[in-house]
Order: structure tokens, then C-alpha cells, then sequence
């Protein structure tokens, strides 16, 4: 067993350096700091400090010290400050834990079985500390670099990616980590928006002080949240920090939310921009759609005969006098005619006569089951821009 570990260690420089040589060809952050002849021999004192520490306290069966630990968190903390991004941060650690485990293997000779099974039982618990401190320091040496804005939304798009890094990102600006979020897709409707990043950075900002969550703003037509929580409560939450984008922008969006483990936010984050997509814009949204409520529109959207000839309905209404927003109403006061003209400001006669025109122009009867599963679905397709012509 002790020929195992003497030859980890007579190896620790020659897998150090070409450690250090695969960092660079792989990752352009690592080249730009091994041009210096002095940040490429710090790169390399590392890497083989850490090797020779991690095999002589897997021999010893012994953990790394706290200040084996604050060594790495001070390695951590310095790449944070050279600019390596979060990519690289994540990249060399994958890395490391390869070589690693490739190293022990290549050391291994034919009688070195019970050697390799105890460091390999070893490597799993300390490695996953040793790696929690490193991102640790790295998460404080980018607390200097970056401003909050910028913070906020790597933790969200850790947190979208399902990347183990969001914890780390999480405890560095004091956000918890709960098991669950509601993940809710804001678009925004109009005009295209300016693609320069300074302005949708001081919304994030104005918006994470009044809502101390994970935000993000990936693209100029769409924005995101991660309301901790699940059920109503948490969902009400994601509507209004919807409605506080919608009014810090001034544009009507649509909102699209679904809920999902912590571990699992990457299908939620699907599930929920697909919701946003079939969702009506609004200037005020009304409600946070989950699935539930656009399960018909999103069904239909995935049979191009079927959406087409929903956009013939679409098409027909517009032929009436306000006939597309009379039908939201109507079917948002579950088709009470008091209660719809009432939200409409027109007599029920005004509302009758809107209803027969719907029934003239398309043959279907607004109250009846069939129209209110074609003209709900067609109206709600409309709202939600599907059809641009017919906007």
C-alpha cells in the first residue's frame, strides 16, 4: 500500500503540470494568466501542493485541515479576482476531478487493489469539501469583481442549469436555498428592445431590492424569476414581482410559471417559458399561468392544421366590433353576461348583440361547449401573439 501512495507522490509534479497544461489549451481565462511567467508558477505550486496534501491525508485516512481548507478558499478567492468566469470556475473543477481520479488509476499496479478502493472511499466526502471551499473563496474574490446585478443572475442561471455551483452563490449574497421554486418566464411584448446590457442591469438591480430572489434578464425579450416556495402563495409572489417588471418597463408581458426541485429547475425553466409563450400579454398581468391554464392552446400550437384553422376564427372576429376583447371578458367572468357587461362598461343588450355577431361570423354559439372550446382557444392564441397579422 505505502508504493502506492510513494509513487502519487513522486508523480505529483509531472500530473501537476500537465494539469496545468490542460487548463490552458481548454480554457482561454487560464491562458491569459499563464502568459505571466509568475501566474503560471503559481498555478503550478498549487496544483501540486494540493496533490501531494490530497494523497498523504488519503494514506493517513485523515480530512483536510481548517487550514488546508482556508488555503484552497485563498486559491478560490484569487481566481475570482483574476476575472476567471463562472464556465472556467466550473470547467476546472470538473477537470481536477478527472485527472484526479485518472492519476490514481495510473499509479495503480496489479497488487494495489485495497490501496485504490480506500482512496477512491476517500476522494468522494473530502474531495466535495475541499472542491465547497475552493468555490467559496472563488464566489468572494467575485463578490469584488462583479456588481450585484450581475451576481444575482449567475445564481439564477446556476440555478436554471442545475449547476451545484448556485449554493456557493446563494450563501455569498445571503440567499437561502430552499428545496423548491416557482420558476416564472416574464415576455415582454411591443417593440424589440435595446440589446445593451447597462439598462436591463439597473432593473435587476432596482427589482432585487424589493424582491431579494434569484433574477434574471438572459434576453431582451424575456425575463426570469425563482420565487422560493411552491403553491399559491408562492405563485401570487411570482405575480407580483411579475407586475413590478411589467411596470418598470412599461410593456405589456405575458407570464408563464411552473414549479420544480431545486435539483431539477432546468425542465421547470422549459415547462415555464412554453406557459409564457401561450399566455396572454398583458400591461398588468392578471395571473401567473401555469400549465393548467393554457394546456388546450399549447396542444394546438403543436398541430399546425389545428392552429391554423384557429387562426381563421381569430381572423373572422376581427371582423366585429371588439369581439376578441369581449370574449376575454365574457369568458373571464365564466360567461355571466351581468358581471361581463359590467367589466365591459356596456349594457347586456350591447353584450348580447356582440355575442350574436360572434355567432354570425364563425357558426358557433359563445355559450355553447364547442364555442367555448374553439373561441376561447383562438382568443387566447391571439392575446398571446401568436399570429402577428392579426395583432
Amino acid at each position: 500500500m505505502r508504493g502506492f501512495f510513494r509513487v502519487l507522490r513522486q508523480r505529483a509534479d509531472a500530473n501537476a503540470r500537465r494539469a496545468v497544461d490542460l487548463y490552458t489549451r481548454e480554457m482561454a481565462d487560464y491562458r491569459t494568466m499563464c502568459e505571466d511567467e509568475r501566474g503560471r508558477a503559481s498555478l503550478l505550486e498549487f496544483a501540486v501542493a494540493l496533490r501531494r496534501r490530497t494523497f498523504e491525508l488519503a494514506e493517513e485516512n485523515r480530512p483536510f485541515s481548517e487550514d488546508d481548507l482556508a488555503y484552497m478558499a485563498a486559491m478560490g478567492k484569487e481566481r475570482g479576482e483574476q476575472g476567471v468566469s463562472l464556465a472556467s470556475h466550473r470547467r476546472v473543477l470538473v477537470l481536477h476531478t478527472t485527472l484526479t481520479l485518472r492519476e490514481v488509476q495510473e499509479a495503480a499496479g496489479p497488487d494495489d487493489l485495497e490501496a485504490l478502493m480506500m482512496t477512491l472511499d476517500w476522494l468522494g466526502p473530502h474531495g466535495t469539501t475541499a472542491q465547497a471551499a475552493y468555490s467559496r473563496g472563488y464566489m468572494a474574490g467575485q463578490q469584488r469583481l462583479l456588481p450585484l446585478a450581475a451576481r444575482v443572475q449567475l445564481l439564477a442561471k446556476a440555478l436554471l442549469a442545475d449547476d451545484p455551483a448556485a449554493t456557493e452563490l446563494a450563501l455569498n449574497l445571503g440567499m437561502g436555498v430552499p428545496e423548491r421554486y416557482v420558476v416564472t418566464v416574464v415576455r415582454v411584448g411591443g417593440r424589440p428592445m435595446r440589446r445593451a446590457g447597462g439598462p436591463r442591469d439597473d432593473v435587476i438591480e432596482l427589482l432585487v431590492k424589493e424582491h431579494p430572489i434569484p433574477l434574471a434578464w438572459p434576453t431582451p425579450e424575456e425575463f426570469v424569476a425563482l420565487v422560493p416556495g411552491d403553491g399559491a402563495q408562492a405563485e401570487e409572489r411570482a405575480l407580483q414581482v411579475a407586475r413590478d417588471f411589467a411596470a418598470s418597463i412599461g410593456r405589456p408581458c405575458s407570464v408563464g410559471a411552473a414549479s420544480g426541485h431545486v435539483d431539477a429547475l432546468a425542465g421547470a425553466y422549459t415547462l415555464a417559458r412554453r406557459v409564457s409563450q401561450a399566455a396572454p400579454f398583458e400591461k398588468v398581468p392578471r395571473r401567473a399561468r401555469t400549465l393548467a391554464d393554457v394546456f388546450v392552446e399549447l396542444g394546438a400550437a403543436r398541430v399546425p392544421e389545428a392552429d391554423e384553422w384557429l387562426h381563421e376564427v381569430a381572423r373572422r372576429l376581427g371582423d366585429g366590433p371588439d369581439l376578441v376583447a369581449t370574449l376575454e371578458v365574457y369568458y373571464g367572468c365564466d360567461m355571466n353576461r351581468l358581471r361581463a357587461a359590467a367589466a365591459l362598461h356596456v349594457h347586456p343588450r350591447t353584450l348580447d348583440y356582440r355575442l350574436q355577431r360572434v355567432r354570425e361570423l364563425t357558426g358557433l354559439n359563445p355559450a355553447s361547449t364547442r364555442g367555448v372550446l374553439v373561441l376561447n382557444t383562438a382568443v387566447a392564441r391571439r392575446l398571446a401573439g401568436a399570429w402577428p397579422d392579426a395583432m
